[in-house]
């Protein structure tokens, strides 16, 4: 079996971090492994509380799988400071790590940013160079490129400023546009885009860290990175229209929509 490791936060609440990515590494065929990078007291209503791992600790958890399960795959999603940054890049470094997906989890769906100006440094300087692909929201890439993104013209300049600035592929998500949920990729020099329509769905909750692990999953398997990215836009579109709805605020997705066991009645 094929493995992948989630480097991440912990959703109590299970729609989103460390829960979703182990959900969706599980349903998408590969063993799933956690770095836990910071505890969170949060629901599908919003996040009250934070409380970030010891960045000591977080290189032993990384020791921990690397020493004995080597991962297949690599998916970074919530990395808030420059400690924990530096911690994860040096070790991920240290073990030469492969097919690294990397979510920068920079802005909240409110627009309020979740990291300081020095932890963004560190995620461009640090971090982001050593992913294969990088997976940013709109909002994200508009703070890593600089580049005011309003159409889909503005997400290939930054996709392409991004990849030539980071060295590796970049996947900007359409999810905040209005007009479309189409995703562009920038890969080798090129653009793909990837078609989507905007399923009615106000459950959205841990929509970037599930498509960032379909990938790395994906990724795991074998699979060439636009076929990667296409298998998880088909899971993470799936995993809407399957229509969960669960908790008073923006709800997770069904995760397990297309779980075929005889142990799952």
């Amino acid at each position: 079996m094929r493995t992948a490791l989630s480097i991440a936060g912990s959703d109590p609440s299970g729609g989103a971090g460390i829960q979703a990515d182990i959900k969706t590494m599980t349903l998408n065929g590969v063993y799933a492994m956690s770095v836990i990078t910071a505890m969170t007291a949060q629901n599908t209503k919003g996040v009250s509380a934070i409380l970030e791992t010891d960045a000591d600790f977080l290189g032993k958890e990384l020791d921990a799988v690397f020493e004995d399960i080597f991962p297949d795959a690599v998916k970074i999603g919530m990395a808030a400071s420059k400690r924990i940054i530096e911690k994860t890049a040096e070790r991920l470094s240290f073990y030469n790590a492969k097919n690294i997906v990397a979510d920068p989890v920079m802005i909240a769906t409110s627009g309020a940013s979740l990291i300081g100006r020095e932890a963004v440094f560190a995620l461009k300087e640090k971090l982001l160079p050593l992913a294969d692909l990088i997976t940013p929201n709109i909002p994200e890439a508009e703070a890593l490129s600089d580049i005011s993104i309003n159409n889909e013209y503005d997400m290939i300049k930054a996709a392409e400023k991004l990849s030539r600035e980071l060295g590796c592929s970049v996947l900007i998500k359409g999810g905040h546009r209005k007009d479309s949920a189409d995703d562009i990729l920038f890969c080798d020099g090129r653009v793909v885009v990837f078609r989507g329509k905007r399923i009615r769905n106000p459950n959205t909750h841990g929509t970037g860290c599930t498509l960032s692990s379909a990938i790395a999953a994906n990724l795991a398997k074998g699979y060439p990175l636009e076929k990667a990215v296409g298998r998880a836009k088909e899971y993470i579109s799936g995993a809407l229209e399957a229509g969960l709805d669960i908790g008073g605020g923006s709800g997770p997705l069904n995760h397990a929509f297309d779980l075929n066991s005889r142990f799952s009645d």
